[in-house]
């Protein structure tokens, strides 16, 4: 029989790669460990149930053990692994010692909250980053039993998908953030205004260029002091200030880790032997993608490579597309900063072409009726990792 595989993680990482294991048809032993409930959802949901009113158990397509019943894994949820030794290749969870063969690493990244949170507002503060999460908020807004008021501080991908999915189910949304319009990462400030203007037409309250000064009680509510000494009150607020690689336990046993994550080359091999890392902890040859299709096609890899037939993983050129009904946008953001952006368009259905000193197309962005040309502009940009 083949050595034990150990998966740490249960997110799409982890549970994507079990799936296409079993899928080529490999039998090997597989442990899959989990701090959360191991339960298996699609993450991209979770900024889309708010608006539908989804109770979490709707998320979820199958339970732990369901997962561990259909793909004949052993599933242990709700555990914390202490350290990991590549030396012995064994785990310590407590005072327990879990040899494996070999281990991949799919734990993912967690929020990163950049302030202190007050004590007694901690139960007012919340970030979604897993189902857990989910179900956690989702029972705060179920226990006011009213249209929440929720502040969201950050106006990035999740902070603008959760403030566009909240409005649309009827809570009162403000946007706390340092930049002067959404989706900076994704979009040249033109497009990233019109986004703002969709927000404030559907009645949310925008409070951009303006960083958090700090957080305080407010009576019943939650007070929050901006940078220009403007306040506001909230029922709850929802932190969505960025993602980091959760590479903790990579680092303390010693593996090659930057702050993008576990380095790993295009096989996910890490500097240790036997040791693999997938999905948004890894940095694979210098790049951390943390969509979906960087995944998938990881997760593909990874899963062949472990069944002994060694694969490169390859990232197209994959746009990436927000979830904001509201304005649609989809944009291919470019790996490294552009000469210029050239944007076209009128009103909220604009284009934005990425171009190097050439006047390549090195990526795009796409808002409104405009974002129909992704398949078309996608085919004229570079691969992510060819």
């Amino acid at each position: 029989m083949s050595a034990p595989l150990t998966i740490i993680g249960s997110g799409m990482a982890g549970i994507g790669l079990l799936k296409q294991l079993r899928a080529l048809g490999v039998e090997r032993p597989v442990t899959l460990i989990t701090g959360d409930s191991g339960d298996d959802y699609s993450k991209p949901l979770l900024s889309t149930g708010f608006a539908k009113r989804l109770a979490p158990e709707k998320l979820a397509a199958r339970s732990a053990l369901e997962v561990a019943a259909q793909l004949g894994a052993v599933v242990r949820t709700h555990t914390r692994v202490g350290t990991v030794d590549p030396q012995e290749h064994c785990l310590h969870i407590g005072e327990e010692r879990l040899a494996y063969g070999e281990l991949v690493l799919a734990t993912g990244a967690a929020p990163a909250v950049p302030f202190a949170i007050p004590e007694a507002l901690a139960g007012r503060l919340f970030t979604i980053n897993d189902l857990d999460d989910y179900r956690a908020f989702h029972a705060a807004l179920e226990a006011l039993a009213r249209p929440a008021r929720v502040a969201i501080i950050g106006a990035g991908l999740v902070g603008c998908e959760f403030a566009n999915d909240l409005a649309a189910g009827g809570h009162a949304v403000s946007l706390v953030a340092p930049e002067q319009a959404p989706l900076p990462r994704l979009l040249p400030e033109p497009l990233g205004r019109a986004l703002g203007e969709v927000f404030r037409d559907a009645g949310m309250t925008l409070y951009l260029g303006r960083g958090l000064e700090r957080l305080e009680p407010a009576g019943g509510d939650v007070g929050l002091v901006l940078e220009d000494g403007q306040g506001l009150e909230a029922d709850l607020v929802l932190v969505a200030t960025g993602l980091r690689p959760r590479s903790e336990l990579a680092r303390e046993a010693g593996l090659e880790v930057s702050e993008a994550g576990i380095q790993v080359d295009r096989y996910l091999a890490t500097s240790a032997p036997g040791v693999h890392a997938l999905g948004d902890v890894a940095c694979v040859a210098g790049i951390n993608a943390m969509y979906v299709q960087p995944l998938q096609a990881s997760a593909k890899a990874l899963a062949r490579t472990l069944a002994g037939t060694p694969t490169q993983v390859s990232y197209g050129a994959w746009p990436v597309l927000v979830k904001t009904p509201l304005l649609p946008v989809v944009a291919l953001p470019p790996l490294q900063a552009p000469a210029r952006w050239r944007i076209e368009g009128d009103g909220t259905d604009l284009v934005a072409f990425a171009e190097d000193q050439d006047e390549r197309l090195i990526g795009f962005a796409l808002t409104g009726a405009c974002v129909k040309r992704k398949v078309e502009l996608a085919r004229a940009t570079p691969p992510l990792l060819g």
